[in-house]
């Protein structure tokens, strides 16, 4: 089993200059909690958590129409198609994220998200990959 095994292909993106508010829009409509942050030229450039916007904007007293996805993207991570459960597993427990971009020639094809990892990983194993994550022993 590979990335492309574990990933829900595709993923809705959100360009840089877009704002925070229409970025939760997209993620109310599409019942998505990330979006992978894309330039001009559709190359992956970080991505954007709910929790982000909450925390990184409304939190701190930022308007989420003036703030856009560019000035919050983070994380760079990503993995191809091709990688082991094992290395796309030790990208996203090393780095504690919960969604990881799978990118082939500089395209998102999908994202491993943990429902992902609950769908297909034995439940020692994904009992394990949780542990790492949230009490951070990566």
């Amino acid at each position: 089993m590979n990335a492309r095994d574990l990933m829900s292909p595709g993923a809705r993106t959100i360009e840089g200059h877009e704002t925070l508010d229409r970025a939760a829009q997209l993620m109310r409509e599409e019942g998505v909690g990330a979006l992978p942050i894309v330039g001009p030229s559709g190359r992956y450039e970080g991505i954007l958590t709910d929790r982000d916007i909450v925390l990184k904007c409304v939190a701190e007293g930022h308007d989420p129409a003036k703030v856009t996805a560019a000035d919050l993207a983070g994380g760079l991570y990503s993995c191809p198609p091709s990688a082991t459960v094992a290395e796309a597993l030790g990208i996203m427990e090393k780095h504690r994220i919960r969604r990881l971009p799978v990118i082939d020639d500089d395209s998102i094809v999908g994202m491993i998200s943990e429902a992902d990892l609950a769908e297909h990983l034995p439940d020692t194993q994904l009992a394990e990959f949780c542990h790492k994550i949230y009490m951070g022993r990566a």
